[in-house]
Protein backbone atom coordinates (compact mmCIF):
# COMPACT_ATOMS: atom_id res chain seq x y z
CA UNK A 1 0.00 0.00 0.00
CA UNK A 2 2.81 2.66 0.58
CA UNK A 3 4.02 2.12 -2.65
CA UNK A 4 0.71 2.99 -4.71
CA UNK A 5 0.70 6.42 -2.21
CA UNK A 6 4.14 6.94 -3.12
CA UNK A 7 3.56 6.65 -6.65
CA UNK A 8 0.42 8.89 -6.49
CA UNK A 9 2.22 11.81 -5.00
CA UNK A 10 5.20 11.26 -7.42
CA UNK A 11 2.54 11.90 -10.20
CA UNK A 12 2.48 15.34 -11.66
CA UNK A 13 0.14 15.33 -14.77
CA UNK A 14 -2.34 16.49 -12.90
CA UNK A 15 -1.06 19.52 -11.28
CA UNK A 16 -0.27 20.29 -14.56
CA UNK A 17 -3.65 20.32 -15.85
CA UNK A 18 -4.48 22.19 -13.25
CA UNK A 19 -2.04 24.71 -14.28
CA UNK A 20 -3.25 25.13 -17.66
CA UNK A 21 -7.03 24.86 -16.60
CA UNK A 22 -6.24 27.90 -14.44
CA UNK A 23 -4.08 29.83 -16.97
CA UNK A 24 -6.70 29.41 -19.61
CA UNK A 25 -9.30 30.41 -17.24
CA UNK A 26 -7.51 33.63 -16.12
CA UNK A 27 -6.93 34.81 -20.17
CA UNK A 28 -11.20 33.82 -20.71
CA UNK A 29 -12.06 36.07 -17.83
CA UNK A 30 -9.43 38.86 -19.28
CA UNK A 31 -10.93 38.65 -22.78
CA UNK A 32 -14.27 39.19 -21.20
CA UNK A 33 -13.43 41.96 -18.55
CA UNK A 34 -12.24 43.93 -21.87
CA UNK A 35 -14.85 43.09 -24.12
CA UNK A 36 -17.11 44.36 -21.38
CA UNK A 37 -14.95 47.58 -20.63
CA UNK A 38 -14.65 48.97 -24.19
CA UNK A 39 -17.86 47.35 -25.37
CA UNK A 40 -20.12 50.73 -24.39
CA UNK A 41 -18.41 52.94 -26.20
CA UNK A 42 -17.69 50.67 -29.54
CA UNK A 43 -21.38 50.47 -28.84
CA UNK A 44 -22.10 54.33 -28.95
CA UNK A 45 -19.15 54.86 -31.66
CA UNK A 46 -21.71 52.88 -34.27
CA UNK A 47 -24.35 54.69 -33.17
CA UNK A 48 -22.92 58.18 -34.41
CA UNK A 49 -21.44 56.21 -37.44
CA UNK A 50 -25.53 55.15 -37.72
CA UNK A 51 -27.01 58.41 -37.44
CA UNK A 52 -24.22 59.76 -39.72
CA UNK A 53 -25.29 57.57 -42.27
Amino acid sequence: MPAIIRSFLKCTKGATAIEYALIASLISISIVAGATAIGGSLNDKFTEVNDGL
